[in-house]
This record gives structure tokens, C-alpha cells and sequence, in this order.
């Protein structure tokens, strides 16, 4: 006899309602980017996804409509219209939206974009006190994010205009951005994250923390799956499973994956030879390093180096 105090749903029910697609794209940076960018959120749209660290970039962004929950560090935060984040480029990032759609613009600001005639504008970002996880997020008045918007506004139509004096108009605008946010200087509640994403969180940064390859003579420092797990004091099985459920991928294809951009960024970014990226990566010689990152891209180190030097002079 069928108990019917046991829901049956159809498939499709089922699917939608209890299968949980992942919901974290791991967004490394283009290697190439220029060193200020500006979008408006109508012509690039918002996704989810978590950023590790090393942007190597500054990030603001404005919200005009739509919600959506953004993590920075170990803080979560539940944003929604008149609401604007700082995000310093040491931090991971992550974001989930919460709406069908969302408003606003947004700008990443490289700290060499700002160059040696404007270190007051450098300073001024390295101490504006709400580039800290715990304070990234300040709600506006109205009015305060209609001004906001326009500054935001504005430094997009000097970003796609031939002014010879552009940059000086973008760097002031974003100061009176910065000066406007401070003024309003009302921080949104924070909210605990979970466990699972406090887990993630780490295993990133220890990722991170394992490709310090600055100079010559310093090493990545590779592990694992299970010496990762180890550190987080979890059972690799568990690691593995949490991390590929909220980003839909494994622990050895993350650790690959963030290898290959440490070699795209090394080939892209020095004048280092191959010979010595390889062994700063880790690899033990050459071949198996052009072994590896040929089947990555079906392209050979020095084929990709030419490639990315050709488009840079495009």
C-alpha cells in the first residue's frame, strides 16, 4: 500500500525544486585587461560567480535595481538598489544574484593605472577606509545615488571619448565618488556566511597563498588535494564534494586551473624564459611543463607567449 504522507514529484518538479546546478564560476581577471575599465550593468550583465585573489585590481560597483548577496573575505552581505561596494584587490569576492536583473555600473581601477602625477588619488585608494571587508558595502540616500550614478556616468562617457585630457576628468570624478560614498558612510548589515562557503573561502586562499611566483628565485609551493583537506582539518572526500558542488568542479581541476593562469600571466606578464617558468612552477623540466600546458590549450608556452604580444599591439 503506497503511504501517501510521501510527496512524489514529477521529474521535472523534482529537478528544479531539488537539484541545485552550481552556482560559483571560478572568475580569474583577463591577463591583458587595460588598467581602468567601466561597464554599464545594462551592456554587461551581472552573473554569479566568486573571484580569487590577485585581481590586482580595484573594485566599485553601483547598484540602481536588483538584489543580490556579495561575499568579501568572511562577510556577507545582502545588497540591493542604492547601494554601492569597494573591493580591494587582495580579497576574494563572490556574488549570487537574487533578482531577475540587475542595475547600475561598475569600474576596476589597476593601482598603475593612477601613474606618478596622480599619487595623491593612490593614497587616497589605499586608505579609504572602506576598501575592508567589513565595511565594503554602504547604503545610499536617493539622492546620494542619483549623484553617484552620475559620476559613474560620466567617467563612461570620458572612458569612450578622445578627450587628451580624459583620464585627468576620470580621476576626478572618482574622487568626488569616493568623497560622496564617505559622506553617506552608513555600512549595510552583515550577515554570517555558512560553513560550507567558509571552507571554500579557505581552500582558495590557501591556493592563492601556494603561487607567490614574484621573482626568480621563488618556487610555487603545490599540493594536493588531500594536503589541502589536510590543512582545513576535513576529510578530502568531504573537501572535494563541497567544492565541486557549489563551483562544479574538482579539487585537481581547480589546482590545474589556477597553475595554467599562473603560466598564462608568467608567459604574458615577464620576459622570463620558459626553462625558468617551468621550474618556478614547479614542473620537472621543460617538456613536462610545455606537455602540460599544451594540452590545456592545444598550444605550446612560446606559441601563446608570441600570440598574447601580437594582440597586445593590435
Amino acid at each position: 500500500m503506497e503511504n501517501s504522507t510521501i510527496p512524489r514529484l514529477e521529474l521535472e518538479t523534482f529537478a528544479r525544486e531539488g537539484y541545485k546546478v552550481p552556482l560559483l564560476n571560478i572568475e580569474y581577471h583577463p591577463l591583458n585587461s587595460r588598467y581602468f575599465i567601466i561597464e554599464n550593468r545594462n551592456n554587461y550583465p551581472i552573473r554569479d560567480y566568486i573571484s580569487p585573489q590577485r585581481r590586482k585590481f580595484y573594485k566599485i560597483f553601483h547598484m540602481t535595481s536588483g538584489t543580490g548577496i556579495l561575499i568579501v573575505g568572511l562577510h556577507r552581505y545582502e545588497m540591493g538598489p542604492n547601494e554601492i561596494a569597494f573591493i580591494h584587490p587582495d580579497e576574494i569576492m563572490s556574488w549570487q544574484i537574487t533578482s531577475g536583473e540587475t542595475g547600475g555600473h561598475f569600474c576596476l581601477v589597476h593601482p598603475e593605472y593612477f601613474g606618478p602625477d596622480a599619487d595623491h588619488v593612490r593614497n587616497l585608494f589605499r586608505q579609504y577606509p572602506y576598501f575592508a571587508p567589513d565595511r565594503a558595502v554602504i547604503r545610499l540616500t536617493d539622492e546620494q545615488s542619483a549623484t553617484i550614478n552620475g559620476y559613474f556616468e560620466a567617467m563612461l562617457s570620458e572612458d569612450r571619448g578622445a578627450n587628451d585630457d580624459k583620464k585627468q576628468a576620470i580621476l576626478l570624478q572618482l574622487q568626488m565618488l569616493l568623497l560622496e560614498s564617505q559622506r553617506a558612510g552608513r555600512n549595510l548589515a552583515k550577515t554570517t556566511i555558512s560553513e560550507e562557503y567558509g571552507y571554500i573561502y579557505r581552500f582558495l586562499s590557501l591556493l592563492e597563498s601556494a603561487f607567490q611566483v614574484q621573482k626568480r628565485d621563488t618556487y610555487a609551493k603545490l599540493k594536493t588535494a588531500a594536503e589541502f583537506a589536510n590543512e582545513l582539518h576535513v576529510h578530502p572526500n568531504y573537501l572535494n564534494a563541497l567544492v565541486r558542488t557549489q563551483t562544479g568542479k574538482t579539487l585537481r581541476e581547480h589546482i590545474q586551473d589556477r597553475l595554467l593562469y599562473e603560466a598564462k600571466s608568467l608567459l604574458v606578464q615577464t620576459d622570463w624564459g620558459i626553462n625558468e617558468i617551468s621550474d618556478g612552477l614547479g614542473f620537472s623540466g621543460q617538456a613536462a611543463f610545455t606537455s602540460f600546458f599544451r594540452k590545456k590549450t592545444s598550444i605550446p608556452p612560446s606559441a601563446y607567449r608570441k600570440n598574447a604580444m601580437i594582440s597586445d599591439n593590435i
